[in-house]
């Protein structure tokens, strides 16, 4: 899945986790869905109008975009990404102006190479200040993976910081879905 729209309910008070890996956005106006994802460098932007009740995420690994490849790789860069994400939203009838964002993600996870995860926090902070969208909150940087979920109709996030000593970041993307966590190290931004 590169990239979806959801707008019908999946069933009253029932939790839905929708995980959102890298290169790829989604968007709903569902209130049952929860997107999820785990972030080392990348950065996933949580995204949401309050009052259309409608929200979404991505998740991207570089932050430019100088050359857009062809088969979905250009999702991979965060102005491509961001681009494909807000234009959802309002297909899904946000306001630009309503528009609220939280940020993730950007930790420097390999030390001795060029910090990536810099990059893409600084692009993402920049990117939002240049559209006019609020930054409603986020965390961003540090050298720790994390787990994010995201309630996109009512735009509420927790972080779950992972311990060091669990896989790296880019293994564990690589497994199956993570399940809704209620753990005691977590913060909700609301």
């Amino acid at each position: 899945m590169m990239g979806s729209a959801a707008r019908s309910p999946s069933g009253e008070g029932q939790s839905r986790p929708v995980h959102v890996v890298q290169g790829e956005f989604y968007v709903t106006a569902d209130p049952n869905v929860v997107l999820t994802t785990i972030l080392g460098s990348c950065v996933a932007a949580c995204i949401c109008d309050p009052v259309a009740q409608v929200g979404g995420m991505n998740h991207f690994l570089l932050p430019g975009d100088s050359e857009r490849s062809e088969g979905g790789e250009s999702l991979r860069y965060g102005v491509y990404s961001m681009e494909l994400l807000i234009n959802g939203l309002l297909r899904l009838g946000a306001q630009r102006h309503r528009l609220e964002g939280k940020l993730f993600g950007g930790g420097r996870m390999l030390q001795g190479l060029t910090d990536v995860g810099f990059l893409n926090a600084a692009f993402a902070e920049r990117f939002l200040k240049d559209e006019g969208i609020s930054n409603v909150g986020g965390s961003l940087r540090g050298d720790r993976g994390r787990r994010i979920q995201f309630w996109p109709t009512h735009g509420r996030a927790r972080q779950i910081f992972m311990e060091k000593a669990e896989q790296t970041v880019f293994q564990t993307e690589r497994r199956a879905p993570a399940p809704v966590i209620d753990h005691d190290d977590s913060v909700e931004l609301f």
